[in-house]
């Protein structure tokens, strides 16, 4: 059944679904799901691996059909959705791929130069072009190139590339300007699936800001817990073929969804005991949110926390525990004078760092590759150019690589997977694997899959259970949270934070580098900056970003 888009007249509605339901084969998506999305607010949907959000926002934007049910848009509104496909105007230069993100506005811009390109302009064309350019005057088509050009340079997308066709660009200035496409002309309804992937920190902080003080609808799809809390208003949970609203951010979703769980178990506890704890959540969290670094305009949700709407929730959270075999000595890693170049391109010179016991480190790098080449390193798989490092003789490491595949090329059961790290005959044990596996979601015949044909979050899942099984006091994690869920990054954030060990992490995940770093190790093609302090300080401290600013000179 197609979808239809109008609106009744006589109710206020921006956007709404009616009785829609999705089924693939015998799994059904959706249930005569009916849901509002309101004018002035942002909507994370969230829900587990396969609970489809990114089908609703195809069914949203009309790009996928439902097997029942309507989308209504109330007339006369514009929906902008952020483009999937990375080549679909490789045709067009950068700035006309933005300006096409307003298709009424570019296509009056059409007309009036396909009319004065005729050969043969006639007084009726005249006379059109004028009904034309009052159209376009009131659209504000005459600023539309310096708006579009404007967003481009937010983006980082140099104004010497705005007139390069899109074919030219790399795949990161590709996503960046079919951001701006999606963003391009204030549309009324803005959709967006994983908006921050391939985006650097300062230019998601840049996104954050803007939404964060958007006026108009927003319903977006991420991962980032740090981004969802900056913009959502509302967070609109998958669950059971249902979508639910709930009034405020992800952490505010997450932490009385868990505290609802507690007291569902709390079976002694009065109503009245149980009430009075909610308000008491709801008054603090409001509190915290008030005085916030991200507090904005669109933080007015804090007034609209609802204890009614607080309810437990079905999720199933990895059980992430990081334990130590022994505890490691005050000697943990020395590096000296290290560097490395890729291709004739400097990644890194000049390493002299010393970490301590305890220490959590953030490693970042503006050149991705440079940190994975130090992670290689410094684990023995790869040569640098100069210098040396030296692990501490009581520390025993665990390993996260960025790209896991050579893990999972056999054929094995993950039982038998597993196996493989064993260090004792007890931990050969199947009861004993299983027990590593189950904690990662992996039960029952799940545990029998064969290794070769994971996804990429469940290999990152098996790639825990072996770190887990180690007992390592020294973690090293190369952009942990790709392919995870929501659960699973906010499980295994949880994991780092209260791990007593020692940490080296690189992410792209804002909420995980700010809640477990203690130290920021930056790496740069002349020379490292190294400082005690947390990521957002770190980022945001006006003389380390001079200095950081040199760095990359």
């Amino acid at each position: 059944m197609r979808n239809i888009y109008f609106c009744q007249t006589n109710v206020k509605l921006m956007l709404s679904v009616n009785n829609l339901s999705v089924q693939f084969g015998k799994r059904v998506l959706f249930d005569e799901v009916n849901v509002t999305f309101s004018p002035g607010n942002c909507y994370g949907i969230i829900g587990a691996n396969g609970a489809g959000k990114s089908t609703f926002l195809k069914i949203l934007s009309g790009k996928q059909e439902a097997n029942s049910g309507s989308v209504f848009l109330e007339p006369g509104k514009r929906m902008s959705v952020l483009e999937q496909n990375h080549n679909a105007y490789d045709s067009h230069t950068v700035l006309e791929t933005v300006l096409r993100g307003n298709q009424p506005l570019f296509k009056i811009k059409q007309q009036i130069e396909d009319l004065y390109a005729k050969p043969d302009f006639s007084d009726a064309d005249g006379e059109r072009v004028g009904e034309l350019q009052i159209e376009f005057e009131e659209m504000n088509g005459w600023n539309a190139e310096s708006d579009a050009a404007s967003l481009l340079s937010n983006l980082e997308i140099p104004e010497h590339l705005h007139h390069n066709s899109m074919a030219d660009l790399d795949g990161k200035q590709k996503v960046r300007v079919l951001l701006a496409q999606s963003l391009f002309g204030s549309p009324d309804v803005l959709i967006m699936d994983e908006p921050t992937n391939d985006l650097d920190y300062d230019t998601i902080m840049w996104l954050e800001g803007f939404l964060a003080n958007y006026d108009n609808t927003v319903i977006v799809v991420s991962h980032d817990r740090h981004f969802l809390d900056a913009v959502c208003t509302h967070i609109s949970d998958i669950d059971y073929g249902k979508i639910n609203h709930y009034s405020g951010n992800y952490t505010f979703w997450y932490e009385s969804s868990q505290l609802a769980a507690r007291q569902r178990a709390q079976q002694n506890k009065k109503a009245e005991e149980k009430k009075k704890e909610l308000q008491e959540f709801i008054a603090r969290f409001s509190a915290n949110v008030a005085k916030s670094k991200q507090a904005t305009s669109r933080k007015k949700m804090i007034d609209k926390l609802n204890i009614e709407e607080i309810r437990p929730s079905s999720r199933r959270y990895p059980g992430i525990i990081f334990e130590q075999e022994r505890d490691a000595g005050d000697q943990i890693l020395n590096i000296d004078d290290l560097s490395y170049s890729l291709e004739g391109q400097k990644l890194f010179d000049k390493v002299h760092f010393n970490m301590a016991k305890g220490d959590k480190v953030i490693v970042y790098s503006k050149d991705s590759r440079a940190i994975s080449a130090f992670y290689e390193i410094i684990n023995g798989k790869l040569k640098a150019d100069s210098g040396k490092y030296e692990w501490g003789i009581t520390t025993a490491q665990a390993y996260l690589p960025l790209d896991n595949s050579k893990f999972f090329s056999s054929e094995l059961s993950l039982v038998d997977w597993l196996r493989q790290w064993a260090a004792t005959e007890e931990e050969r044990e199947e009861v004993y694997i299983r027990g590593f596996l189950g904690k990662m979601l992996f039960s029952g015949d799940e545990a029998l899959k064969a290794s070769n044909v994971l996804s990429g979050g469940e290999k990152v899942r098996c790639m825990l259970s072996k770190m887990m099984m180690s007992n390592a006091n020294v973690l090293m994690l190369d952009e942990p949270t790709n392919h995870l869920d929501l659960e699973s990054i906010t499980a295994f954030n949880n994991a780092l934070k209260n791990f007593k060990g020692t940490v080296l992490c690189s992410t792209h995940d804002h909420a995980f580098a700010q809640t477990v770093g203690t130290r920021i190790l930056e790496l740069t093609p002349n020379g490292i900056v190294d400082r005690y302090t947390t990521f957002d300080d770190y980022m945001s401290d006006s003389k380390i970003k001079e200095l950081r600013a040199k760095m990359y000179v």
